[in-house]
């Protein structure tokens, strides 16, 4: 596997496929509901334990990135639990997250925040990137902040490539069929004239 942020040149294992694949299904879904198609899930011990996409249009909630779907999955369940902070953070640093494409800033800096332990990604994200494309998020070198005795903003292993062909393949379909979604803008386009 790649080192940290960058594209996996090794062929990735059975399970890593698997999971992208599922990845991949979640993104499938919000392609469906006119969403930007990322989709991801989450994994401990070889199970998913909890899955997300893209759902900004349909919550109106810029936030609702694949992976805040999935990790606010989690931290319901285990709010329900009464797990502790600390058995929450310990949760996380035992979970995989696999996503179709690298994590924006916002999650880069909550995965790390969380303290997931590793994440799988198909295509990079050249304009927001928190992975290596645009900031590398996932191995800060700062100490981390503590928070009621817990470390927040951890470092996380990041392996990128993974099935990318098909995340951009879901992309081009989104952008070719339109975003009905996009904001129009607001003044007319000016025409320069051709001389």
């Amino acid at each position: 596997m790649a080192s940290l942020g960058e594209e996996s040149e090794d062929k990735p294992n059975d399970d890593t496929l698997k999971f992208m694949e599922l990845a991949i299904e979640q993104a499938k879904l919000a392609l469906d509901s006119l969403e930007v198609p990322v989709g991801c899930v989450i994994v401990e011990d070889g199970k998913v334990i909890a899955c997300g996409r893209n759902r900004t249009n349909e919550t109106r909630n810029a936030t609702r990135h694949a992976e805040m779907e999935a990790i606010d999955i989690l931290l319901e369940q285990w709010r329900e639990k009464r797990l502790s902070t600390l058995e929450v953070a310990e949760n996380f640093s035992n979970c995989n997250l696999y996503v179709t494409c690298e994590p924006c800033i916002m999650c880069a800096a909550s995965l790390s925040i969380v303290g997931i332990k590793e994440v799988f990604y198909g295509c990079a994200n050249d304009k927001f990137g928190g992975c290596g494309s645009v900031l590398s998020l996932h191995s800060s070198s700062s100490e981390p902040v503590m928070s009621d005795g817990v470390p927040q903003g951890k470092s996380f292993k990041c392996t990128g490539g993974i099935m990318a062909s098909e995340a951009v393949s879901l992309f081009r379909n989104f952008y070719e069929q339109g975003n009905p979604n996009a904001p129009k803008p607001h003044r007319p386009l000016v025409h320069q004239a051709i001389e």
